[in-house]
């Protein structure tokens, strides 16, 4: 029986923090090892493109990615780690594709027309194409089940789209990809509201913070006056203490709870118990970073050399049926 194809990816904005590494890595490590997949896991650097960068960051940023994903345990031996921009078989791909899906479709989606809205003069075409270039990255190998979270559902639905239009019309055999859900845990901003991320200052944790970078983090979330009739159940304080159950386990989330509407919770003493905890989970992955150093750039240029004898192939198959010599 042939392996299922899984293609994942996390967008080039610099070093992971914890709501990758929970949310998305630790589901790529258990596909990694479960013989019924074949995982593909890349670098999204070209995406990273579509809204304002730094380009003198960019390369750095893919190194640090890269260096992460390692050092959480992904093994170029078992996943194919790669770097998108180095693959241009996806770009021309993307191309190809391009031609089986209407500028009005894409002019729609929710998430271009929120982009629009958030910053009107950075519309450019590269955000346009976003999802043109996303069904690219997956049907460049043919990937049917893709690891991403419910908010990039309406990209995958492109994807789905263009396989079906592309199928129909040049009679390719692409999967119409689905969105597949690992085992990862939901993790949220430290200021309460949303996911934690990258681009919103205040959010995150990194995986290579230290002890004293994770206090001073934790120090800046939002509190209440540690005492009511009841506990809250959104918001930075239940965030907290959900960081408390995933990082100390449920029966210290109970001790604080009971504080909470008995006697009161001291929050300074939490945090700096949590980022104790949090620190201690870090450390044996900070740790395999040091010793991924040295094979970093080999890592990246021998994924490259992977990735592209897979979306050659598919790139030639698709050219052949659309009638290029």
């Amino acid at each position: 029986m042939a392996k299922k194809r899984v293609l994942s990816g996390i967008r080039a904005t610099g070093r992971l923090h914890l709501g990758n590494y929970l949310g998305a890595v630790k589901g790529m490590l258990a596909l990694q090892d479960d013989p019924d997949f074949e995982t593909f896991y890349m670098v999204a650097d070209a995406h990273a493109i579509t809204t304002p960068y730094n380009k003198d960051e960019l390369a750095n940023n893919v190194r640090e990615v890269v260096l992460d994903y390692l050092a959480a345990g992904l093994d170029p031996d078992k996943s194919t780690i790669f770097v998108q921009s180095m693959v241009p078989e996806h770009f021309e791909l993307a191309h190809y594709l391009s031609a089986v899906v209407t500028v009005n479709r894409m002019q729609h989606l929710p998430t271009f027309k929120d982009k629009i809205k958030q910053q009107p003069e950075e519309a450019s075409m590269a955000l346009l194409n976003y999802p043109v270039l996303m069904a690219a990255d997956i049907l460049a190998y043919k990937a049917g089940d893709v690891p991403v979270g419910v908010d990039q559902e309406p990209h995958l639905e492109i994807s789905r789209r263009i396989a079906r239009n592309i199928n129909s019309a040049f009679g390719t055999d692409f999967p119409e990809p689905k969105i597949f859900k690992t085992e990862g845990a939901y993790i949220p901003s430290l200021l309460g509201e949303g996911k934690m991320s990258k681009s919103v200052t205040g959010s995150f944790i990194e995986l290579t913070d230290d002890l004293e970078t994770i206090e001073a983090r934790l120090s800046k979330v939002p509190t209440d006056s540690g005492k009511g009739d009841s506990v809250p159940t959104e918001g930075a304080v239940a965030n907290l203490l959900m960081f408390v159950e995933t990082f100390q386990g449920a029966e210290k989330r109970k001790i604080y709870e009971d504080l909470y509407t008995s006697e009161g919770l001291r929050y300074g003493d939490l945090k700096k118990e949590l980022a104790g905890a949090i620190y201690e989970t870090l450390q044996p992955l900070q740790k395999a970073r040091k010793e991924m150093e040295s094979i970093v750039d080999e890592v990246i240029e021998k994924g490259a050399i992977k990735a592209r004898k897979v979306a050659s192939q598919t790139l030639k198959e698709v050219k052949e049926k659309m009638g290029f010599i």
